[in-house]
């Protein structure tokens, strides 16, 4: 399972969610159905959406009222790996690249991706090692090969920045 999202919140009284969506554009979240919602992973159907502000706005099947909403605020939308589709040519889905380890060109570890982010201006690759870098994902200047056979990203990056 992939998480693509979150509820974040009631919207109205009948029943329809505030959506934080990780999917880019944000509205692609609600192409993707049935979305597993919290731990449990209940199927839930999206029956309708629009962007709302900065975010989104959903109605549910079987969520009809305020209540209903305010109980699946905070569940994380997932979706099974497999219906997302393929990543082109060096494009890669983050969840993906994390656990991978990190590697300079002179061969250096320098620890495990951790977790990415968007900054606006270039993605930032979180890596943790015996210190944490934060190394920006400029595909051919800093991140000079994805392998997943070997496990590794390898970087143009000086070890003491």
């Amino acid at each position: 399972m992939v998480v693509l999202g979150r509820i974040s919140g009631v919207y109205g009284i009948r029943g329809w969610v505030h959506v934080y969506s990780e999917t880019d554009p944000i509205e692609n979240v609600l192409g993707y159905r049935p979305w597993y919602l919290g731990k449990g992973g209940q199927a839930f159907e999206p029956l309708e959406g629009k962007r709302h502000g900065k975010g989104l706005v959903a109605r549910l099947a079987g969520c009809d009222d305020r209540d209903q909403a305010a109980a699946l605020v905070g569940s994380e939308i997932s979706v099974p790996r497999d219906r997302l589709p393929p990543p082109k040519a060096d494009e890669f889905y983050w969840f993906d690249l994390e656990g991978l380890r990190v590697e300079n060109m002179e061969g250096r570890d320098l620890g495990r991706v951790d977790h990415l982010f968007g900054t606006g201006a270039n993605d930032v690759v979180c890596v943790r090692g015996e210190r944490e870098r934060l190394i920006p994902f400029v595909w051919g200047d800093v991140i000079k090969d994805v392998d997943f056979g070997l496990g590794r990203v390898l970087v143009d990056w000086d070890p003491d920045f």
